[in-house]
């Protein structure tokens, strides 16, 4: 079959095919746009992604730590009560016949009580007073002679309270009757 076709036919093919090409073209470049702002919007949402993922991580180290921190003052919590306990339980009971008391005396003063001598000459190293001093026995000189002196005392359930461990040494006065 044989078709022929007019010039009339043929303007309005051309402008067909002009008005298609434009359309196309048109079509293309909102395309192309899309397309850019698609990829714009993707970039943002993985850029969003990844801050969100690095700030997930930073939290998780954080909280991390703090569950550790909680997890140590817990535990100082429960050796503390348990110690409370024992303190109170130690209060209740009250002092036992014999038990000892040291006190810490500063230039005849008393300056602290301790469960026991060491603890008293480790405080005395925390005062200034040489760690490794060599303590004396406490003679007739009166106690203001001394800086640091330590005295025991005894617990007497008789007099319900504590007496001296080492009384002074009485000086016997010469002839007097």
């Amino acid at each position: 079959m044989i078709r022929i076709i007019t010039r009339a036919r043929l303007a309005q093919l051309e402008d067909e095919a002009r008005t298609a090409r434009e359309d196309a073209r048109q079509s293309s470049g909102a395309a192309n746009e899309a397309f850019g702002r698609h990829v714009r919007e993707l970039y943002a949402a993985t850029n969003r992604a990844e801050r969100a993922e690095a700030t997930t991580d930073e939290v998780g180290v954080v909280l991390a730590g703090a569950v550790r921190e909680l997890s140590a003052a817990q535990q100082e919590l429960l050796l503390k009560d348990i110690e409370i306990r024992r303190l109170r339980e130690e209060l209740e009971r009250g002092p036992e016949d014999g038990a000892t008391l040291t006190v810490l005396m500063h230039h005849g003063e008393p300056h602290t009580i301790y469960a026991s001598r060491g603890d008293a000459y480790a405080d005395t190293a925390t005062h200034g007073a040489p760690a490794g001093a060599r303590w004396q026995t406490c003679d007739e000189r009166p106690a203001s002679a001394f800086t640091w002196r330590c005295e025991a005392f005894i617990y007497n359930p008789a007099s319900n309270g504590f007496r001296r461990a080492y009384p002074p040494v009485v000086k016997t006065l010469g002839g007097a009757a």
